[in-house]
C-alpha cells in the first residue's frame, strides 16, 4: 500500500513539474516575441534575462538565450539610410561593396561585411536606424510596466535593472565611444598573444557606424567547430579564464556585455596557435579599488574553505546575513561545497541538479540581495555566467586549472595594492615574502593536478 502511494505521489509531482515547465516555456516564449516585436531596448533587456542562470527558471534563460545572436534584423535600405545620413553622401561613395545579409544582428545594431575603395574588406557595425530616436521612450515604459509589476507582486525587484539600462544605454548607443573602448583595450591586454581585438577604420566611423577589420572564427560556445578544427578546448577554457581574471581582479576595467556570441576562437593561419577573437566593446565598467581588492580577498577566502574570511568579505560587500547565498551564487557552488573547500572536489551532476533545484525557492532572497550588493557586483556575476557557461558547453575538464588562473590574479592583484598602499620597506618587503609563497603553492599545487590528470 505504501509504495502504491508513494508511485502515484511521484507521477503526481512529475505531472506538476512539468505543467509548471510548459508555463514557463509558454510565457518566455511570449516575452521573446513582445521584445522581437518591439526591438532595441527590448532586446537588450530580453539578453539581460537570457543571461540570469542564477536567478531565473531554465526556461525562460534558454529561450532568451537566443536573442545573444539572432536579434532582429533592420531591412537593407534602413542600413543604408542610416550611412548617409552620417556622412552626408550615398553609401556606395563610402563604400564599393556591401553584402545584403548581415554577418550578425545584435539588440542595437548589426553587422554586415563591406570593401572600401582601396579594395579592403571590412566589418561594419550599423545602429539600428530608430533606435537612438526611441530608447528614451522605451526606457520610460520598461520602467512603468517594472513598477507595475513590483506593485503586483512584492517579490518582484528588478529596478536594479533598469537603472543599469539607463545609465549604459546612452554609451552603448556612442560607436566612437565603443572604438576608443576597442583601441584601450587593444593596448591594456597586448601581453596576452592569444587575444585578438578588432582594429578600427576612424576615417570610416561615426557615432553610428563602425567600421572594423574584419575578423574569422566561430562561437567560442561551437563544440562542434572546435572539435572539427582541432582546438583543445581545456585551452580555450583556460585562455577565457587568464582574460577574465586579468579584467577583473588585476585591472579592474570589464567588458559589459559577456556573452559567447561576442567571443570567437579561430587557428592563426600562420602560426597555427588559437586564438581568443572579442566583439562589441560598446561598453565598459571600471571597479573601483576598494570593491575589486574585497571581491579578491572574498575569492580567496572562497578556494581556502575560510568561512569566518568570507563572511568578513561578503559584508564589505553589504550582503550582510545572506552571506552564504552570496558566496554560493558568485562560486556556483552549494554551501556544504564552499564549507568543505571548493579547489577540494569538482562540481558534478548531483550537486548541479541540487543547486538547479533550490534556485526557484531561492528567488525572493536572491532578488532582495541583488538590491543590497554593489552594481558592480551584477556584471561579475554575469560575467561569471559566462565563463560557467562555456566549461560546461565545451565539457571543460580545467576546473582545478582555472581556479589556479584565478587565484595567481587574486594575489598579484592583492600585493599589487598592499604594496601601493603600504609606506614602510620593511612592510613592502613582507608584502613580497608572502607573495612569492602564495605563487609557489600555487604552481606545486597545479603541477599536483597536472599529474593527477595525466595518471587518471
Amino acid at each position: 500500500m505504501d509504495s502504491f502511494l508513494i508511485s502515484h505521489a511521484k507521477i503526481i509531482i512529475s505531472l506538476c513539474c512539468n505543467s509548471t515547465r510548459k508555463v514557463h516555456v509558454r510565457a518566455a516564449t511570449r516575452l521573446r516575441n513582445l521584445c522581437c516585436l518591439h526591438g532595441g531596448v527590448y532586446i537588450k533587456a530580453g539578453q539581460h534575462i537570457g543571461a540570469l542562470d542564477y536567478l531565473l527558471p531554465d526556461e525562460y534563460v534558454q529561450t532568451m538565450k537566443v536573442l545573444h545572436d539572432d536579434a532582429p534584423k533592420s531591412k537593407l535600405a534602413d542600413v543604408l539610410k542610416v550611412i548617409e545620413e552620417d556622412f552626408g553622401k550615398p553609401a556606395h561613395e563610402i563604400f564599393q561593396y556591401i553584402e545584403d545579409k548581415p554577418i550578425g544582428a545584435a539588440s542595437l545594431a548589426q553587422v554586415h561585411r563591406c570593401i572600401l575603395h582601396d579594395g579592403t574588406t571590412v566589418a561594419v557595425k550599423v545602429q539600428h536606424r530608430n533606435v537612438k530616436a526611441y530608447s528614451d521612450t522605451d526606457v520610460r515604459c520598461m520602467e512603468f510596466l517594472c513598477n507595475v509589476a513590483a506593485r503586483l507582486f512584492p517579490e518582484f525587484k528588478f529596478d536594479w535593472l533598469i537603472e543599469e539600462t539607463k545609465k549604459n544605454l546612452p554609451k552603448e548607443l556612442d560607436f566612437i565611444q565603443e572604438g576608443h573602448n576597442a583601441d584601450n583595450v587593444a593596448k591594456m591586454f597586448k601581453h596576452f598573444s592569444f587575444l585578438k581585438i578588432p582594429k578600427i577604420y576612424w576615417n570610416w566611423s561615426t557615432d553610428r557606424v563602425l567600421t572594423m577589420e574584419l575578423c574569422f572564427g566561430d562561437r567560442i560556445d561551437n563544440l562542434e567547430y572546435l572539435q572539427n578544427s582541432k582546438i583543445n578546448v581545456d585551452e580555450v577554457s583556460q585562455m577565457l579564464g587568464k582574460l577574465y581574471s586579468e579584467m577583473i581582479f588585476v585591472k579592474g576595467y570589464i567588458h559589459c556585455d559577456p556573452h559567447p556570441g561576442n567571443l570567437l576562437v579561430c587557428k592563426n593561419d600562420t602560426t597555427n596557435k588559437t586564438e581568443i577573437v572579442l566583439l562589441d566593446h560598446g561598453l565598459y565598467q571600471k571597479l573601483t579599488d576598494d570593491f575589486r581588492i574585497s571581491y579578491c580577498r572574498l575569492w580567496q577566502s572562497l578556494i581556502e574553505a575560510d568561512l569566518d574570511a568570507v563572511k568578513k568579505y561578503c559584508a564589505e560587500l553589504r550582503a550582510g546575513e545572506m552571506y552564504p547565498l552570496l558566496a554560493c551564487i558568485i562560486s556556483g557552488r552549494s554551501w556544504n561545497s564552499i564549507k568543505s573547500g571548493i579547489s577540494n572536489k569538482p562540481i558534478d551532476k548531483a550537486e548541479m541538479d541540487e543547486i538547479a533545484g533550490t534556485a526557484s525557492q531561492l528567488l525572493p532572497g536572491i532578488t532582495e540581495l541583488l538590491q543590497r550588493i554593489p552594481r558592480q557586483m551584477l556584471l561579475i556575476l554575469k560575467t561569471n555566467d559566462l565563463l560557467k557557461g562555456i566549461e560546461s558547453t565545451l565539457k571543460s575538464k580545467n576546473n582545478k586549472q582555472s581556479l589556479i588562473t584565478m587565484s595567481k590574479s587574486c594575489i598579484r592583484a592583492i600585493a599589487n595594492y598592499d604594496l601601493k598602499n603600504s609606506s614602510s620597506v620593511m612592510s613592502k618587503i613582507k608584502i613580497w615574502i608572502n607573495f612569492i609563497i602564495l605563487r609557489l603553492k600555487l604552481q606545486l599545487y597545479g603541477i599536483s593536478d597536472k599529474a593527477n590528470c595525466n595518471l587518471s
